[in-house]
């Protein structure tokens, strides 16, 4: 058998809703149709900004529930649980897919056949429901098929259609009165259990009809009497048949809306009051999805009707001297205002500007002036959601005023909040302010509306733009005129001498307006400290720690909190300047030791400071509280800060000298300066003699050399045992570019040990060593001066100094006791020795040891160029 065809016209605009949390998420506007492909019957949805993205595609299964609500809805439950609900523009598309919808699961049932057992299974259940017909006698038999049949599902469905089908709700309505004539307390009870049970079959139609005028008020008396609560009576019918309730501010020509709108306000009552403690679940989201479509449609009826706008906005102008009805008219764009919270963002943005185009902002000027605090309250209401859906356009309004030199909505708010005795209007208007003044007061609402429409994020974005500066300009202004009146109260307590006398209403302001500077000093920096530094508020807020209100202190350690926090050098030294640990102290040691929320809160504080090891801080409570510190043993907090102080007052520790320089005979002088005016801290500075030594080079055999042909002379002497005089040594100048240069050497001034300035050394020619080398013919005593020779010395880099001179100190003493034995039969005088011992301590190391150091010595060399050089 084949299924039906789809319906002829497929261009039916709807919306796709789908259910999360409760909530009923906007998936997208589309025009729907419906398909038979290869015997399987599908509803489609595809985006009217996109044909190709498909909204929604589901297969249309025969035991799938869907259900049709009102003229335009159409609800059901996916296969895996998914609550979908598709919300046509026109009653004409909803009757076409739903006709289609019924005879697809109608065929589908048939295609079945008899064998299909869950076909059986509820055809059996459906034949099996046969309630009597209510009577006083039969209430208790009624109640208990109904249980049974509550048992499942399909059992439900078909006492559902039961219900319907036969009209048993207006049946069962005249027995209230009959038993209520009686007075028969039972019967009343029984009465009320059968229409629970009927409410919480989760049925649309039968939820739908129960708040309909014939019948609502027989079906609230009937839940006016609880059996779980036998000697109680509601008052119900009472209350929604109280006509007063219902202000017709304007009056409504469409009989359809005003019906929507008392259906909606006896769903919200009999959700919010009749079945607040029984309803599960499943009852509990169908009253708010009745709701929510109710009050869409009704919104978007009277906010397109612009006649009603008209008429709605104009009562607040100067010709209408009723102001009863400018406070029900208040009390309407409230009510109408709280109802766009739950519209999508595109759909409350064409609210709000409708609103706004009509004179909204003279109704929230008006209200908040009124002197009925009812009237205050929904004007800030107003406020509220208007700024929670655009603050910059609420900016934009602001900023016009004030380039106009008019008194702006701010100024307004701030001289309310000052002089307001109603503590949630004052609490209110304080969330206005921070909102007004938040830079990124709509970055969570431009989200949302990018996951709805795309498109609509882009326009917005894009009017944002050049914006920006305008949201600067306008927080600027606030900081220069209005912030000053904002935060006066704070500043006149600076002549205040007791805070033990404070007000309620004077409490309540003190703390909003810290409130309100702790959030000033998070999103606005340096504006903030500029003005902090110029009213002296820091002090105002740490005398308000004296006062006796509890709350009062956390908000104003609060406040401290938030400035620490920040790891700024300006609230810290303002903390310093002003000494305002001292209140936080005398808190701390009034509660100790009890574990309460204020001694923990300062507890806290200070925990912080010692984990951030806040430097400045630390030394300051240290320094000036030692001993109020040293008294606080109950927590180890205090004393670790006194430990860190301790630790950062430390001398810096100094290293001993190294005794690897030392000699055994003791000979090197040891002075406390460092080498180099302080480079290497705790090495030893040689001596002068020591300096021009390492200064010069040497030949690679200049050990042996040196053994044999130095000798101490004195002034004027002559050569001792044959060897040459010693020419002075050499300075090389600073130079780092080469490392073989030429030297035209020349005499120098001579060493500590006075030498002739006419000696100079000789070296062997050739390869020839030891005692060859004392044989050698010494040179003439008159001054030579020598003519340029190629000296190959590796000149030591400045970078490279200091890991030499490291390397020095593991063998220098070692070697040092070898050549001292050595050099004590070579030579006859103690400076010589010195040097040849310094000497060989630097040319120890072959396998892994220093480097070696060339010093050249002058000679007349027969080896060539090499005389003299490094053979490394």
């Amino acid at each position: 058998m084949a299924l039906a065809a789809p319906p002829s016209n497929d261009r039916k605009r709807v919306k796709v809703y789908e259910l999360k949390n409760n909530d009923w998420f906007d998936r997208g506007t589309g025009f729907c149709k419906g398909i038979v492909q290869n015997d399987e019957a599908r509803i489609l949805v595809a985006s009217e900004d996109d044909a190709n993205r498909q909204l929604l595609e589901t297969k249309i299964s025969k035991d799938d529930g869907y259900q049709k609500q009102q003229d335009t809805l159409i609800v059901w439950t996916e296969q895996n649980g998914t609550d979908m609900a598709l919300s046509f523009q026109e009653a004409e598309g909803c009757a076409a897919i739903w006709e289609f919808v019924s005879e697809i699961q109608h065929r589908l049932q048939q295609l079945a056949g008899p064998d299909d057992g869950l076909s059986d299974d509820v055809m059996d259940n459906v034949n099996s429901i046969m309630l009597p017909n209510p009577e006083l006698g039969n209430l208790q038999e009624s109640e208990n098929h109904m249980r049974m049949a509550n048992n499942t599902p399909a059992g439900r469905d078909a006492l559902g259609k039961f219900v319907i089908g036969t009209g048993y709700i207006q049946k069962l309505i005249p027995l209230v009165e009959i038993a209520e004539d009686l007075e028969s307390l039972p019967d009343l009870h029984k009465l009320c259990n059968i229409m629970k049970l009927l409410i919480l079959l989760n049925d649309t139609q039968i939820i739908e009809f129960v708040v309909t005028d014939d019948v609502i008020l027989g079906v609230v008396g009937a839940l006016e009497y609880d059996p779980d609560f036998p000697c109680h009576k509601a008052n119900h019918r009472q209350y929604l048949s109280d006509e007063s309730k219902f202000k017709e501010v304007v009056k409504i020509e469409d009989l359809d809306v005003k019906k929507k709108i008392h259906y909606t306000y006896r769903l919200q009552y009999l959700k919010d009051v009749v079945l607040a403690r029984i309803l599960d679940d499943p009852t509990f989201s169908v009253l708010n999805s009745l709701i929510f479509f109710h009050q869409v449609d009704i919104v978007q009826h009277l906010q397109a009707n612009g006649a009603f706008l008209k008429e709605l906005f104009g009562i607040f102008g100067a010709d209408e001297p009723n102001y009863q009805r400018k406070k029900d008219g208040v009390l309407f764009i409230q009510q109408c205002c709280a109802v766009a919270k739950s519209l999508q963002a595109n759909a409350r943005a064409t609210l709000f500007q409708n609103f706004i185009s009509n004179g909204l902002l003279d109704v929230i000027q008006f209200s908040l002036k009124h002197r009925d605090a009812s009237v205050r309250v929904a004007g800030t209401d107003i406020l509220v959601a208007l700024i929670d859906h655009d603050a910059l356009m609420v900016r934009g309004y602001i900023f016009k005023a004030i380039n106009e030199k008019a008194k702006p909505l701010t100024d307004t708010l701030i001289e309310l909040l000052l002089v307001e005795v109603d503590l949630g209007v004052k609490a209110q208007m304080a969330d206005a302010i921070k909102i007004l003044l938040d830079p990124n007061a709509n970055s969570a609402s431009l989200e949302a509306i990018g996951r709805t429409n795309s498109d609509f994020l882009a326009k917005v974005r894009g009017s944002l733009a050049p914006q920006a500066p305008q949201t600067e300009g306008f927080i600027q202004s606030f900081y220069d005129e209005s912030a000053k009146k904002l935060f006066q109260p704070l500043k006149n307590l600076e002549g205040r001498k007791s805070m033990d006398d404070l007000t309620i209403q004077e409490v309540s302001l003190y703390s909003h307006l810290v409130e309100i500077l702790c959030f000033f000093i998070r999103q606005h920096a340096y504006r903030s400290k500029y003005f902090l530094l110029t009213e002296g508020l820091a002090s105002r807020v740490g005398q308000l720690m004296s006062c006796p209100e509890k709350h009062l202190k956390l908000t104003a350690l609060k406040y401290f909190r938030t400035c620490i926090g920040l790891h700024d050098d300006f609230h810290n030294r303002q903390v310093v300047q002003h000494n305002l640990f001292d209140p936080i102290l005398n808190i701390l040691f009034e509660t100790m030791p009890r574990d309460n929320l204020l001694n923990s809160a300062c507890l806290e504080l200070f925990e912080f400071i010692k984990r951030e090891n806040l430097k400045t801080l630390i030394v300051h409570l240290v320094e000036t509280y030692r001993e109020k510190l040293q008294a606080i043993t109950y927590v180890d907090t205090f004393q670790s800060l006194i430990l860190r102080y301790d630790q950062l007052h430390e001398p810096p520790t100094t290293q001993e000298l190294d005794h690897s320089f030392t000699t055994q005979e003791g000979d090197t002088p040891i002075r406390n300066g460092a080498v180099n005016g302080g480079r290497w801290n705790g090495l030893k500075e040689p001596d002068q003699d020591e300096e021009n030594y390492f200064n010069g080079s040497d030949n690679e055999d200049e050990e042996d050399v040196l053994s044999a042909a130095v000798k101490p002379v004195t002034n004027g002497a002559s050569p001792v045992h044959g060897a040459s005089p010693i020419r002075p040594l050499v300075n090389y100048p600073d130079d780092d570019a080469d490392d073989d240069m030429d030297i035209l050497t020349t005499s120098v001034s001579p060493s500590p040990v006075k030498k002739s300035a006419s000696m100079q050394a000789a070296e062997p020619e050739g390869p020839t060593k030891g005692p060859a080398a004392r044989d050698e013919t010494p040179q003439p005593s008159s001054p030579v001066v020598s003519p340029p020779e190629r000296l190959s010395e590796k000149r030591r880099r400045e970078e490279d100094e200091e890991d030499e001179l490291a390397k020095l100190t593991t063998n220098s003493s070692k070697r040092r006791s070898s050549i001292s034995s050595n050099s004590s039969a070579t030579s006859t005088g103690p400076t010589h020795g010195h040097m040849l011992r310094r000497k060989k301590s630097i040319n120890s190391g072959k396998d892994g040891g220093p480097k070696k150091i060339s010093i050249a010595i002058g000679v007349k060399s027969g080896g060539g160029d090499n005389a003299g050089g490094d053979n490394e």
